[in-house]
């Protein structure tokens, strides 16, 4: 693990260049077994760790902020890989990051900004909980008994998500979501999750003022249906309580500046 980003790493930094190339011919090739062990626990975290302390400078300090795990796992020796480094007179990360990645922080920042919702969300006509069931791609929201309000809480509630950057919604807390978005295809269709492609489209949402969830592309709002307990989506009418709903938690500075730009 972690010889794709080192191989990129040392070409750049040490006097190369590598390109992708959409006509190339060249894969990767997984073979049917593996004719030899793999170390199981740490031994991924620990070789990126080794990349990260060989080549990315003070930068590997954001992959600690990001896995605090990594912070004391031992690399062993990388003497001869830093002195190889020092030989080859190869360039800092910090040139690698302007020259080379300078596009990779608009999508992956190395500090992640600040959410402007996070936590349960709550329907106002209902009282009743947004529920993913921790479930993938084709999921379909649906309301359920709030855990907060004492329902039993199980392995199947998924209760807290997060309105990010991204103007997606996603499943987990903040710095800890999973890779699927709130996702609808069009006016009545109902509200899903979906492989997150950070391309907005389908996926982007706003909260307003009104508490309604606005989705752009259907120019419609999400809204339920209580006694089935099924959500989905309708043309917005902010005077109907099932299409307001309420986040645990609001920054209402981040909120107003996805609102306005």
């Amino acid at each position: 693990g972690g010889e794709k980003l080192e191989c990129n790493y040392d070409v750049w930094m040490c006097g190369g260049e590598m390109f992708d190339v959409p006509c190339s011919r060249v894969g990767h090739i997984y073979r049917k077994y593996v004719p030899y062990k793999v170390p199981s626990g740490t031994s991924l975290a620990r070789n990126l760790k080794r990349v990260a302390e060989t080549w990315m400078d003070e930068f590997a300090e954001y992959i600690y902020q990001r896995r605090p795990e990594y912070r004391h796992l031992s690399t062993g020796d990388i003497s001869a890989q830093k002195e190889l480094r020092k030989q080859l007179k190869c360039k800092d990360f910090k040139w690698f990051m302007a020259a080379v990645a300078w596009d990779v922080p608009k999508y992956y920042p190395p500090v992640e900004p600040p959410p402007a919702a996070w936590g349960e969300i709550r329907n106002v006509a209902a009282n009743l909980c947004v529920d993913s069931k921790h479930g993938a791609t084709g999921t379909e929201l649906r309301l359920d008994i709030c855990v907060k309000d004492g329902s039993e809480r199980t392995w199947s509630h998924e209760q807290l998500f997060t309105f990010g950057w991204r103007e997606d919604i996603r499943p987990g807390e903040p710095l800890h979501t999973r890779k699927f978005c709130f996702d609808a295809i069009s006016h009545n269709s109902p509200a899903t999750l979906y492989d997150c492609h950070g391309m907005k489209g389908n996926q982007l949402w706003g909260y307003r003022k009104d508490r309604t969830l606005f989705h752009p592309v259907s120019n419609s709002c999400m809204d339920c249906n209580p006694a089935e307990k099924k959500i989905f989506m309708a043309r917005c009418d902010p005077l109907s309580e099932t299409q307001q709903w309420i986040f645990e938690h609001i920054n209402v500075t981040v909120l107003e500046k996805l609102n306005h730009h």
